[in-house]
């Protein structure tokens, strides 16, 4: 990973465990899934490995989507779609839908206590679909509809939610 990256990847310990989780509530083989904020792009890669046979990666720093499209090219999976955009310009014409969403927003973004309901409430998650959002430990979405539970590896939170 290049050195003027600004992203915070999922550490490795936290990103074995979380998918431990998903392969006991999802069969990712032939799944559809979207990678938000997907900054070095190892969730996409991760879930290509296991099994999914499309994975949109929408990242809206250049150097970074840079990055993401050099290692698909080495890869040539076939499977990534790259997209460079704001996560929010995107849910706003997004009409696909995916069996599962995974979200890892800057911590200091504004407004992530909006992207679960947003996500959620977009109908982009198919019925037995999975969303997984990264989050600090300061925001409980426990209340929100669909949400399922919350994991806890050191200092990375997760919140599961199913479709509503």
């Amino acid at each position: 990973m290049p050195g003027n990256f600004k992203a915070r990847p999922t550490t490795d310990f936290a990103k074995e465990n979380i998918f431990n989780v998903i392969r006991n509530n999802l069969d990712l083989e032939g799944a559809i899934a979207l990678d938000l904020f997907a900054g070095t792009g190892s969730i996409s890669f991760e879930l290509i490995s296991r099994g999914c046979a499309e994975v949109t990666c929408v990242e809206y720093d250049y150097t970074h989507l840079a990055f993401i499209k050099k290692v698909e090219s080495e890869l040539k999976s076939g499977a990534l779609k790259p997209v460079k955009s704001n996560v929010f310009s995107f849910l706003e014409h997004c009409r696909e839908r995916y069996d599962f969403i995974f979200a890892d927003p800057p911590y200091l973004l504004k407004e992530l206590e909006t992207i679960p309901l947003l996500i959620l409430s977009k109908g982009i998650l198919n019925p037995d679909g999975l969303f997984i959002m990264e989050h600090p430990k300061e925001y409980d979405f426990a209340a929100l509809p669909g949400f399922r539970e919350r994991r806890v590896y050191g200092a990375v939170n997760f919140s599961l939610f199913f479709a509503i």
